[in-house]
């Protein structure tokens, strides 16, 4: 997604070869122009799948899953990372690590809203270790649920996330596919002479 990457290059943040901040038009403030746009990608690159529900997890993704929702005509889900005490029903959860933030949470999503009659696409923000999107797909397994497939509005290439996707034979896409990154630069994986650098581990989203 061209415009995407524009803006990455633009506004992007690159603190070092493997942090990138976006906050200033994607996960802090957002582009809501931009939010709506990633949305009717995800709805055009999975739109052939018979899609239910869009999930994703709190808080980062919300926008693009709500988006992509909109553009696809269901409802979204979001995991939450704390059960509420208003949450009393039976619940699916995982266990997930977030590396940036060094802490181990449970997710949890109500089993009201995810059941075996669901076909379910996952859309998140960033894929780069993959925990957290691994995590959602054992949520839907646990349900039932068919997977179709996991969209990601930025992929750090270079870290193992993708992998441990595609060998649970999830499909991934990704919107922009960052190859490799410094300050000062950012090369995506489809630009000519783009080399994907070793997978880096415990680090990054």
């Amino acid at each position: 997604m061209k415009a995407l990457e524009e803006r990455i290059r633009q506004e992007g943040q690159i603190l070092s070869d493997t942090v990138l901040k976006v906050d200033s038009f994607l996960n802090h403030q957002v582009d809501t122009a931009l939010a709506l746009e990633i949305g009717k990608e995800f709805a055009r690159l999975f739109g052939s799948a018979p899609i239910t529900k869009v999930l994703t997890i709190e808080a980062s993704g919300i926008q693009f899953a709500m988006a992509t929702a909109i553009a696809l005509g269901v409802p979204f889900i979001y995991a939450k990372k704390k059960k509420a005490i208003t949450l009393s029903e039976q619940v699916y959860f995982a266990e997930v690590h977030s590396f940036t933030r060094r802490e181990t949470f449970q997710v949890n999503i109500s089993q009201k809203y995810l059941d075996a009659s669901d076909h379910v696409l996952i859309v998140d923000d960033f894929l780069a270790t993959g925990a957290a999107l691994v995590g959602l797909a054992d949520i839907v397994k646990e349900a039932g649920a068919e997977l179709a497939g996991v969209g990601c509005v930025i992929e750090k290439s270079f870290q193992e996330g993708r992998g441990l996707l595609e060998q649970r034979g999830i499909a991934v896409r990704s919107l922009a596919r960052i190859a490799s990154m410094a300050p000062g630069e950012v090369h995506f994986i489809e630009e000519a002479g783009a080399v994907i650098l070793p997978a880096k581990k415990n680090v990054g989203c």
